[in-house]
């Protein structure tokens, strides 16, 4: 099972192996308080992706399409989460406004699909 959460949540234990998954740390948080498995910004969409998509939900599906295109070239990026989501539950993090169009939601679609 994979889930999303915004990283400014706190940690539960029902959130298994935490990943947060964007390129950039997010504002105010401190590493400790995330109880991370482990920070997995090569697995985010590249700054050119990420400023092109702007979190635009009319541009949602072709920005999945291309971040998953990108993630098909770095497959080493996202085994990490791959192998915690075998073994128990995984939670994205992800410190985006938008809950529905980020790439922590995309990403878990992408991971889905490889599961």
């Amino acid at each position: 099972m994979i889930q999303v959460k915004r990283v400014y949540e706190p940690p539960a234990t029902s959130d298994g192996a935490r990943f947060l998954v964007d390129r950039l740390w997010p504002r105010g948080v401190k590493k400790a308080s995330l109880e991370l498995e482990g920070w997995v910004k090569d697995a985010a969409p590249s700054d050119k992706l990420r400023k092109w998509f702007n979190h635009d939900p009319e541009k949602w599906d072709e920005f999945q399409n291309r971040y998953f295109a990108e993630l098909d070239e770095k497959l080493g990026a996202v085994q990490p989460i791959l192998e915690a989501a075998r073994r128990g539950k995984v939670t994205l993090l992800f410190a985006a406004h938008d809950t529905e169009h980020n790439n922590a939601v995309a990403l878990k679609e992408y991971l889905a699909r490889r599961l």
